[in-house]
């Protein structure tokens, strides 16, 4: 089955207190397809959630602790999704909120969205 790229976009997230990476990318996944109105996969190609397959490359500074299960939730009515995670995205020292989380590290991911068409 061929694929096209239909789309491309990015979005960021932040864990403010306590450094949680997965955390930051479900907010980093939840932003850029907020950003995304497929009309046309349903409007010019007569398509539908089933048509669509999304490679999602997440950037954050310890990508090998992402739950990825976690990450896909914003997104998993979609059958076909590939996550990739990659070292990226930012930390700094934060602010220590006890009822916020563990810690006083603020981490960045970066999402990167790619959504094809599968025709």
């Amino acid at each position: 089955m061929e694929r096209r790229r239909y789309l491309i976009e990015i979005g960021t997230g932040v864990d403010m207190h306590g450094g949680d990476v997965t955390k930051a990318a479900q907010k980093a996944v939840k932003d850029a397809i907020s950003h995304c109105c497929m009309a046309g996969i349903r409007e010019i190609h007569n398509a539908g959630p089933r048509d669509v397959a999304l490679q999602i490359k997440i950037c954050c500074p310890r990508p090998e602790e992402l739950d990825l299960a976690q990450v896909r939730k914003p997104v998993d009515f979609y059958d076909d999704i590939e996550l990739v995670p990659a070292r990226g995205g930012a930390s700094e020292k934060g602010l220590h909120v006890a009822e916020m989380g563990a810690g006083d590290t603020l981490v960045v991911a970066v999402a990167i969205i790619t959504v094809y068409l599968k025709k």
